[in-house]
């Protein structure tokens, strides 16, 4: 299993200064800071199909996934984390047991 975070400045208080990395310590994560929300943004166009910007939400993809010009297929997503934590916490179990 592999996790990318990508922590975007988009709340007052939200500064690369100001990060916390150890929000999610595990080890199969990766963090990237992403301050000009290009991330963000992409994903909201090319994932969700819509402008601004994509953010506190996840994307799930299982292991046969890949990423030509967007990654695919898409198992689940969902937002925000924090309250979507129980589904999303099934969500990777059930990708995990297959």
């Amino acid at each position: 299993m592999r996790v990318y975070a990508v922590w975007l400045p988009m709340l007052w208080g939200d500064a690369r200064e100001r990060w916390n990395g150890m929000t999610m310590p595990d080890t199969r994560v990766i963090h990237f800071w992403d301050g000009d929300l290009r991330v963000g943004q992409w994903f909201a166009k090319q994932v969700d199909g819509s402008e601004g910007v994509a953010w506190d939400v996840y994307y799930l993809y299982g292991s046969e996934a890949t990423w030509e010009t967007v990654p695919t297929p898409l198992v689940a997503s969902g937002g925000t984390i924090h309250g979507e934590r129980e589904t999303l916490d099934m969500q990777v179990r059930t990708l995990l047991e297959k």
